[in-house]
C-alpha cells in the first residue's frame, strides 16, 4: 500500500498506541471498513442537513416579510403625520 511518509508515521503511532504491529493495524482496520454503514449515516445527515436548510430558508423568509410589512406600516404612517424628525 502506498502512503506519503507522513501517513505512514501517523499509521505507525497509531498502531503502537494500540499495541499491535503496523500490519495488524491495518487488517484490522480494513475487516472493520463498512462502506455501506458509512453511506447510509452520510444520507441521513444530508437527509438532516435539508430540512435545517428547508426550516431555516423559511424562517427567513418569515422574517423578511415581517420587515417589509413592518416598512410598510410605517410608511403609510410617515404620510399620515410626516416622517419622524431624529433626535
Amino acid at each position: 500500500m502506498l502512503v506519503t511518509p507522513e501517513e505512514k508515521e501517523r499509521i505507525a503511532s497509531m498502531a503502537r498506541q494500540a499495541g499491535l504491529s503496523m500490519g495488524e493495524y491495518l487488517r484490522r482496520a480494513a475487516a472493520a471498513f463498512r462502506p455501506t454503514e458509512d453511506e447510509a449515516v452520510l444520507a441521513g445527515m444530508i437527509e438532516q442537513m435539508t430540512r435545517t436548510a428547508a426550516r431555516a430558508e423559511a424562517a427567513i423568509d418569515e422574517a423578511l416579510a415581517f420587515v417589509e410589512a413592518s416598512n410598510a406600516r410605517i410608511a403609510h404612517m410617515e404620510q399620515r403625520t410626516g416622517p419622524a424628525k431624529a433626535a
